[in-house]
């Protein structure tokens, strides 16, 4: 890890503690949202070596299918200047995908390049999307926005399948540290059907010294402008059970934000995630969710803006009591 990281949190940390991970979550949606994948790139430490491994992660949302390719840990590297990441000949960074994967359960070959990005806006005292909590050591997990829209174009060929995705939409995140929270919710679109619009919402447990807190980020992008809720910027968030699903309300000063969140339970992929000194089927992650969003203006409670978005990305992790109101 080095100062430039610490900026920059999109790129590559390095190993920090005995358990490890890092990893990078790129998810693209075709122009007419009926294809919808998460390509996950990343590498674990564990304390003796023993399951030291990098991987990609292949989650196909809308057929319900998911590959787990391990690598040797010495098949990843990272440059150190640019967000680019390489896992066993595949490269995956902030100007696109190239594939070059012909693993035991996944063959994907192609190109997807990225433009236009929306970025989540940071400064100097406020790293990426996290803020000044980069700098603070030893937290169980980190998180980075490093892209909350971009354009696409390319193709990639898939399992034998044909995937044209120009004209589709994308957005990267990542997560690096010693483990997933022991609960959290993840919820992102990027699919609305009014406007150009681009939602990010995570809220987690986050165990801190000898106490423990309820950390939240959450980013609206409404044309060429960006509304922030977190805890950074004194927002206040209430979580309420909805069936199983939830509703998020949350509250800055000027603006109020509610998120209601809609997916079917056999809609679910499990996928792999960082616990104990493995890497173990954790995670459940939809990415045919829906959403609905209302923006208000504090003072009059106008209505800023209100839609709706599909193939949104949900994942309600760990025990929910623990993050809910």
């Amino acid at each position: 890890m080095n100062l430039k990281s610490l900026r920059n949190p999109d790129l590559y940390h390095g190993r920090r503690g005995k358990n490890y991970f890092e990893g990078w979550y790129f998810k693209l949606v075709d122009s007419k949202m009926k294809n919808a994948f998460a390509f996950i790139p990343g590498v674990f430490f564990s304390p003796t070596g023993k399951y030291d491994h990098a991987f990609i992660q292949v989650v196909d949302g809308m057929n319900k299918r998911y590959q787990y390719e391990r690598f040797a840990a010495n098949d990843f590297s990272a440059a150190g200047d640019i967000f680019s990441v390489n896992v066993g000949g595949s490269s995956f960074g902030r100007s696109g995908l190239d594939f070059n994967l012909a693993g035991a359960e996944a063959k994907i070959k192609g190109q997807v390049g990225f433009s236009n990005h929306l970025d989540w806006p940071d400064s100097f005292l406020n790293p990426g999307s996290m803020g000044f909590y980069n700098y603070i050591p030893k937290m169980q997990c980190y998180a980075q926005v490093c892209a909350m829209d971009f354009d696409l174009k390319g193709s990639l060929e898939v399992n034998g399948q044909s995937f044209d995705f120009r004209g589709g939409k994308g957005y990267i995140e990542k997560n690096w540290g010693s483990a997933f929270p022991y609960s959290w919710i993840w919820i992102q679109c990027n699919n609305f059907r009014k406007a150009h619009a681009s939602l990010s919402c995570s809220l987690a447990h986050i165990p801190f010294l000898v106490s423990n807190f309820r950390g939240f980020l959450v980013g609206l992008y409404v044309g060429n402008y960006f509304y922030k809720f977190t805890k950074m910027n004194r927002s206040k968030v209430e979580v309420l059970q909805k069936g199983t699903d939830l509703v998020m309300h949350l509250k800055n000063r000027h603006h109020s934000l509610t998120i209601d969140c809609a997916t079917n339970s056999e809609d679910f992929i499990l996928l792999n995630g960082p616990r104990g000194n493995q890497m173990v089927p954790l995670v459940q992650e939809n990415l045919q969710g829906k959403v609905a969003v209302i923006l208000k203006e504090n003072t009059r409670g106008k209505v800023i803006y209100e839609d709706s978005g599909i193939c949104a990305g949900v994942e309600y992790g760990g025990d929910q009591m623990m993050v809910l109101d």
